[in-house]
Formats: C-alpha cells, sequence, structure tokens
C-alpha cells in the first residue's frame, strides 16, 4: 500500500534513517514526490544516526534544490557532497521547505512484519514533538558506490 507524507513550510519535517548494507561512498539521495503545491525550497541534511537513543548526529552532507509543479510524481535528485557510509551504521536524512508543501511517496510494511531496516519520523514544530513508525518507508533511493 502506498501513501504520501506532505510536510507543511517551515512547520513540520520529515525524516527517514537507514540501515547501511555495504561500506560505500554516497553522492545522491532521490526521494519519490507525489504532489509539489507550488515553486520552492526543498532541503535534505544526512546524519548519522543513533538508533537505541534515537538521536540524530552532526550533518554529514546536505543538498538545497529548488522544486516546482513538473517535480510531481518523479523522482526528486539531492546531490550530495560525496561522503564514506559504513556498513551495519544507521544513517538518516531529513527534508524540510521554507516555503512550499511537497507530498513525498511512501510504502507500508504490515504491523507483523514492520520495515527491519529503519523508521519513518515527522515532527510538528508546533508541538515539538517527534513521531516515528516501523510501519511506513519514505521512497527513497540511496545510491551507493563501493
Amino acid at each position: 500500500m502506498d501513501r504520501s507524507f506532505e510536510f507543511r513550510p517551515g512547520r513540520s519535517s520529515c525524516r527517514t534513517n537507514f540501515q547501511c548494507p555495504e561500506d560505500g561512498s554516497l553522492s545522491k539521495i532521490q526521494v519519490y514526490s507525489i504532489a509539489v503545491s507550488r515553486p520552492g525550497k526543498l532541503i535534505l541534511t544526512l546524519h548519522e544516526f543513533d538508533k537505541q537513543r534515537k538521536n540524530w548526529g552532526q550533518i554529514l552532507s546536505s543538498a538545497e534544490i529548488e522544486v516546482d509543479e513538473n517535480d510531481a510524481e518523479n523522482w526528486i535528485q539531492f546531490p550530495l557532497q560525496t561522503v564514506h557510509l559504513h556498513k551495519d551504521n544507521t544513517y538518516g536524512f531529513r527534508l524540510k521547505s521554507p516555503n512550499t508543501l511537497v507530498a513525498i511517496g511512501e510504502a507500508a510494511w504490515s504491523s507483523k512484519t514492520p520495515f527491519a531496516y529503519g523508521e519513518e519520523w515527522n515532527i510538528n514544530n508546533i508541538e515539538n514533538k517527534d513521531h516515528y513508525y516501523r510501519y511506513f518507508s519514505l521512497a527513497f533511493k540511496v545510491e551507493l558506490r563501493a
């Protein structure tokens, strides 16, 4: 089952984390966009992630791109400054926008067999609370080179 996650400009962000399958260099992350409300800026930051404490580490790399309605129903590419990732470590990325509303594709997992390699997060700045889900994953691609 697919659904979409929307985050509102300047008020929320969406996040996901993942376990790295191999050592390698990362220079691009892609997310699948369902809809884009209007032209605007979309920012992705890549972090180390402590899954036991559920803490986001410092920014390892980031990308800022412009999106518009033509990016709807397409993979949006975030070119990153190359960073080396390590096998079995957990990493995560955050998406936010100061001025547009974007719906990101998601996949839902069974409650009996949740997504084992990461979690999806969102935060509402009004409540300033993180919420995480093991039953959903943002639709994303991590391009890792050995």
